[in-house]
């Protein structure tokens, strides 16, 4: 190896000096399924770091499904969907996501990661703007840097920041302006009225990433612009299939004109091979379910309501979250690793995020809640995590009366 890179490779020493401590968090082993609890080296833990809101990951009716798909069309699909990689259910699949998500039209990729790097950089040219909420999923940014375009970032939810770079932008320029539907760490909702009033002021065109609002948010789980009422002020959504739908893809949603011309341009989807047939039928069974049983979507809102209640009860600082993702500050990157470790000693996983992914006074844990949790489950995480905040120091030990 070039010695140049192995000296830069040898300057990252942060993970290597965490696990000395016994405090790195990363890339922990689970031996069971994706549920409220799981199985660490041995040991019961309580699962609130899923992304599976709606605790469907091991619902009997997707893995059936899952089964049968692999039964009729085996593993994979041996190309991508521009070739032989097509297959019958993507485009049933397809037809669904568009009717869900009140368009006209979608198209699937592999992953959710896939999609935004696809639609970022193939909509707009060099005399083009994406305009970017500053807390955008790493996805969206990475896609810009594959566009030709000029990127402007706003503050976060700041609708004067963004009434103000639009209004100093070309008046004859493609403007895209990006945004995630619910913010991934924080939690809280993008101003989508706003925004929507903002973009058709400006002549931008609005993009929502509804990752983390598909099955959670809106009619029967539709996700943001349905919450808000704008389905038809909302030009494209993307969206992933990882979380809520309990499967892995993703897609994105518009008219039948924009999702023809992402199929002809789209490199990730053109030069990546097509989701497999088990993941496309587990995302079809997902959405039968979210449609013909809405307690699912209520229950998560019940275990939300109930954990944010018990942790602002005991002093949390939670922020602005509107969401099943409660962020818990801690405010500092070594304190949060700790509270971390300490945690799944006790029985709690949870997931750190430090800097660079947010300042250091910043640092938090990300707590998110699934449907199929129990209220004494809560009770049990919350419990803990107050003794281990006071423990570090980062919460006060209330006086009793």
């Amino acid at each position: 190896m070039n010695k140049l890179l192995q000296a830069r490779i040898a300057t990252f020493t942060a993970a290597k000096e965490a696990r000395e401590r016994g405090i790195y968090p990363y890339f922990r082993p689970i031996s069971s399924a994706q549920d409220t609890e799981v199985i660490i080296e041995g040991k019961r833990v309580l699962m609130f770091g899923s992304n599976s809101y709606l605790g469907l990951t091991n619902h009997p009716r997707i893995k059936e499904a899952a089964q049968k798909a692999i039964e009729k069309y085996g593993t994979g699909c041996a190309g991508s969907r521009f070739l032989n990689g097509t297959l019958d259910i993507h485009i049933e699949l397809e037809d669904r996501i568009a009717a869900f998500t009140g368009k006209p039209a979608a198209l699937i990729f592999s992953t959710g990661f896939q999609v935004n790097l696809g639609v970022m950089s193939s909509l707009t040219g060099r005399n083009d703007y994406l305009i970017l909420d500053e807390y955008d999923h790493a996805s969206i940014y990475d896609g810009t840097r594959l566009s030709f375009s000029r990127v402007i970032k706003y503050g976060h939810n700041d609708m004067n920041d963004l009434a103000r770079r639009l209004s100093m932008l070309p008046e004859e320029a493609i403007k895209l302006i990006v945004v995630d539907g619910i913010f991934s760490m924080e939690g809280d909702l993008a101003k989508l009225p706003e925004i929507v009033t903002l973009a058709e002021q400006y002549g931008a065109t609005v993009v929502v990433d509804d990752a983390h609002s598909l099955g959670v948010i809106g009619d029967k789980g539709a996700g943001t612009a349905s919450h808000f009422k704008l389905d038809d002020k909302v030009d494209i959504i993307t969206g992933t299939f990882s979380k809520s739908l309990a499967s892995l893809g993703g897609f994105v949603a518009s008219d039948r004109d924009t999702i023809d011309y992402l199929k002809h341009q789209a490199r990730s989807l053109i030069f990546s091979a097509s989701m497999t047939p088990s993941s496309a039928a587990s995302v079809l069974a997902a959405l039968d379910i979210l449609e013909t049983e809405p307690e699912h979507m209520e229950q998560l809102w019940n275990n939300t309501r109930y954990a944010m209640h018990l942790l602002k009860e005991e002093g949390f600082d939670i922020g602005d979250t509107e969401s099943p993702i409660i962020p818990i500050y801690v405010r500092d990157n070594e304190k949060t690793f700790i509270v971390t470790s300490m945690l799944q000693q006790q029985g709690v996983f949870v997931n750190p995020v430090v800097s660079p992914a947010v300042p250091s006074h910043a640092s938090l844990l990300r707590f998110s809640l699934m449907a199929t949790h129990t209220f004494s489950q809560i009770e049990e995480a919350v419990e803990k995590l107050a003794y281990t905040f006071k423990q570090v120091g980062v919460l006060k030990i209330k006086e009793r009366i």
